[in-house]
């Protein structure tokens, strides 16, 4: 590298050595240097139209690409904007980079105009965090965060860049070489502990594979659907293990938790033997951990040390890589009894997820279907709530492809997302699947689509409600519906024409597969507006903190 280079220079650098394709993000005064170095880099910048939205769309990328997602954005305001979505990075596992500006040194610690402490206040929610004190260490710190955010179980590393070390140039040799002494990736799994696994499952009478997050991080889906085909294994997963193994197949016994399956919730309470791949044991899986654990051994396997015991105390906890264990696992000869497998099986297909076809009105799970039956493997993308349970629900899930909050819920999440996926996918189609609550955090957002001429296609399934919310009140709040029904929306067609998207607006079942189906078809971005009850609810559901066996709704 060139000695004479600038800290924004040298910073462009790194991003060129890192192989960036895209920064998102928004300027500001303290990261001018910085913007003024853009100008000439090789990579894109994306202008989001809210740091929020810049974070998001980065996430989207992420998962899509399987890069690291690229942010840069001013002091202060700038960056506490982006904390919801770092947040949310965090729990989700995904890398990403984010470079947030600071007020000169000398003004650090002053209250200076725009400071905010972004170390203090994302210390809890990256894997690392930086600031930069000299412009030699630029290159070493970028480094470090690109390999930090992309090894191990993934996450977002933030890097607080104050504004004199973009104009300062380097006064003594460059740091390069990476220097991370405490940090330390999965050790590699031994023969002898997959052994113990193989054998507590042929011991097992009612064995169950339980699927997260870690499988699709780790592109190990193949895997594990050999080895349950292998086994005849039933398999379960979580909202952000869809797509680990086939829906269409046999085994595939749907989601679980708070809005699963019947026969997947059934299988968590009565097997007597999980095998967890890469799930937290989130509380919307397990409500009730007291009864899970009864009068059942548990297996579980995790990147992250800190998951193991954490929520659920395992009878055979494994830190290490879910791919190197099931790729161990299907080599090793192992027994098990199918019959257990046969009842699961008989269950799902006896109580499918269902609902009653409305001759005027729309369903918003036919809606859900229809899209599954029109856009062959889309990447899809969705915002929180309940249109986000009906696309778990319904969507015909393939691979990793459902692009979606699964532990911080975050509304607003949707539009931006599915502009990072497709950004990091171009080749591949991206459907975004959102709420009228959600829709309205970030709609904004679509300005991008018409910029780049993004085909993403926008579906917003519309009640008029803050739908969960709504459903929650009727259920557990006497039907006081507090603040959970909007007096009055905007014309969402015309906001749409007004970002150059175009509209469609769906109103009666006739008109419902016809419409979309030219609605999908169509080239370029477009905007599906869809009217549905305020009164629908997502069902099956088992009531927060109950056992699994108390699933609600599936009749």
């Amino acid at each position: 590298m060139n000695h004479e280079q600038t800290g924004a220079q040298l910073l462009v650098q790194s991003f060129v050595d890192n192989d960036v394709e895209y920064v998102f993000g928004y300027p500001g005064g303290a990261v001018l240097p910085l913007y003024d170095a853009f100008y000439d880099a090789p990579f894109k910048h994306i202008l989001t139209r809210h740091e929020q939205g810049a974070i998001h769309a980065a996430e989207g990328y992420a998962r899509s690409s399987g890069k690291a997602g690229v942010v840069v954005l001013t002091s202060g305001p700038g960056a506490t904007n982006a904390v919801t979505g770092i947040t949310d990075a965090y729990c989700d596992s995904l890398p990403l980079v984010v470079i947030t500006g600071q007020v000169h040194q000398q003004g650090i610690g002053l209250d200076a105009f725009q400071e905010a402490d972004l170390i203090s206040l994302t210390a809890p929610i990256t894997k690392h965090n930086y600031q930069i004190r000299s412009v030699e260490e630029i290159p070493r710190v970028i480094n470090e965060a690109f390999h930090v955010a992309t090894t191990g179980r993934k996450g977002p590393v933030v890097i607080d860049f104050p504004k004199d070390i973009g104009i300062s140039k380097a006064r003594g040799p460059l740091q390069t070489e990476m220097n991370l002494p405490g940090y330390t990736l999965a050790p590699d799994v031994h023969v002898e502990t997959v052994h113990k696994l193989a054998n507590l499952l042929a011991q097992a009478q009612r064995p169950l594979l339980l699927a997260g997050a870690g499988i699709n991080h780790s592109q190990s889906n193949g895997l594990l659907t050999r080895f349950a085909e292998k086994h005849h294994l039933p398999v379960v997963t979580t909202l952000l293990g869809l797509g680990a193994v086939p829906y269409d197949s046999p085994l595939f016994l749907g989601m679980g938790g708070m809005h699963g399956s019947y026969a997947a919730n059934m299988a968590l309470s009565e097997s007597d033997c999980v095998i967890n791949f890469g799930s937290r044991f989130d509380d919307r899986l397990i409500g009730d951990t007291a009864a899970f654990q009864q009068n059942k051994q548990i297996v579980h396997i995790d990147i992250d040390q800190s998951e193991l015991n954490k929520v659920i105390q395992a009878d055979l906890a494994i830190h290490g890589d879910v791919r190197s264990v099931l790729t161990q696992l299907l080599d090793l000869p192992c027994s098990v009894d199918c019959s257990w497998t046969e009842i699961c099986i008989e269950r799902h297909q006896q109580y499918p997820f269902k609902y009653r076809q409305a001759e005027t009105f729309i369903r918003p799970q036919h809606v859900v279907e229809l899209i599954g039956r029109f856009t062959d493997e889309a990447v899809v993308a969705t915002d929180v709530g309940q249109h986000q349970m009906w696309t778990a629900q319904y969507y015909p899930f393939k691979k990793a492809q459902l692009i979606t909050s699964g532990g911080l819920g975050t509304m607003g999440y949707g539009i931006p997302a599915a502009i990072g996926a497709q950004l990091g996918a171009p080749d591949q189609m991206v459907v975004a699947i959102v709420g009228d609550g959600g829709f309205q955090m970030t709609n904004q957002e679509m300005a991008i689509l018409n910029e780049y001429q993004l085909p993403v296609k926008i579906i917003m399934l519309n009640n008029g409600t803050l739908g969960m919310v709504k459903q929650w009140q009727h259920k557990f709040h006497g039907q006081r519906y507090s603040a959970s029904v909007f007096s009055g929306q905007p014309d969402f067609q015309m906001l749409s024409n007004a970002y150059g998207v175009k509209p469609y607006l769906i109103t009666q079942q006739q008109a419902l597969e016809a419409t979309l189906y030219e609605a999908l078809a169509y080239q370029g971005p477009a905007f599906i507006e869809i009217r549905i009850s305020p009164d629908e609810m997502v069902v099956p559901m088992v009531p927060s903190g109950k056992p699994n066996h108390e699933v609600e709704g599936y009749e």
